[in-house]
């Protein structure tokens, strides 16, 4: 590059998308002249859904700065909880992340999940067309400029997924209204109108059901309910909640 030589220091939270040269302090970064500072971050290998302020001498700027020599550029992680404008908090889910997915609806969290990998082409044409926020892993889908909006998902163990993601965007907190299955609301439903999912055990042992508006599935208190219960109570201990009352409260099939 013959451009402006500019530096530029990433904050701590962001080391982990630079080469480890530029994680102390500034560094110095040959520019084309032309390119805005947006794409020259991402060129550094930070997605821009982590970005939470770009800082030039001193003063904030917006992506689409043009560096100029000798520039000195702060580029800040994501302020926390992050506030997405424009649309209802919602949620879409990439391939490699079904059981983040089956985790937020459990906590009643609006959670779209593809269970095949459909592209991320389509992806980040469901994100815009439906004002989804992306979680992912992967970097490119995340630089993809057609998506509504999307946040980098850092670990790849399920309990610190979910952690980050209600740490980060706060959501409202609905437990047991949501399938797991298919996102769908959950409704009450009479032993008679599940009977065909049940099985003889189920069926005499349990009384109290619900029934996703969607899919048609069935849920009940079963075998499953004490680790769900689990991991209800550490995101309301910790995160939060709006409470619904109801027989959906108690309802425990489904494995995560």
């Amino acid at each position: 590059m013959n451009g402006p030589e500019i530096h530029v220091a990433f904050a701590p939270e962001l080391g982990m998308f630079v080469p480890h040269r530029r994680r102390s302090g500034a560094t110095a970064v040959a520019t084309d002249g032309s390119s805005t500072l947006g794409h020259v971050v991402e060129s550094l290998g930070v997605p821009l859904t982590e970005v939470g302020a770009l800082v030039v001498d001193g003063r904030e700027v917006p992506v689409s700065h043009l560096p100029g020599a000798g520039e000195s550029v702060d580029v800040r992680a994501v302020e926390r909880p992050q506030r997405v404008p424009g649309a209802p908090l919602r949620f879409l889910l990439d391939v490699h992340l079904g059981t983040l997915a089956r985790r937020l609806r459990l906590l009643g969290v609006d959670a779209a999940y593809e269970s095949t990998d459909i592209g991320d082409p389509a992806l980040a044409a469901c994100s815009a067309a439906e004002r989804r926020v992306m979680l992912s892993r992967d970097r490119g889908l995340l630089r993809r400029r057609e998506l509504w909006a999307g946040a980098f998902i850092y670990s790849t163990r399920p309990d610190d997924q979910l952690r980050d993601v209600l740490g980060r965007f706060a959501p409202d907190l609905r437990p047991w209204t949501r399938c797991t299955a298919c996102n769908g609301l959950l409704k009450e439903a009479a032993k008679e109108q599940v009977v065909d999912q049940l099985e003889g055990g189920t069926e005499r042992s349990y009384d109290v059901f619900a029934q996703c508006e969607e899919c048609g599935r069935a849920y009940w208190k079963g075998a499953h309910h004490d680790n769900l219960e689990a991991i209800v109570e550490r995101a309301l201990t910790e995160f939060g909640s709006q409470t619904p009352s109801g027989s959906a409260r108690i309802l425990g099939r489904g494995i995560l």
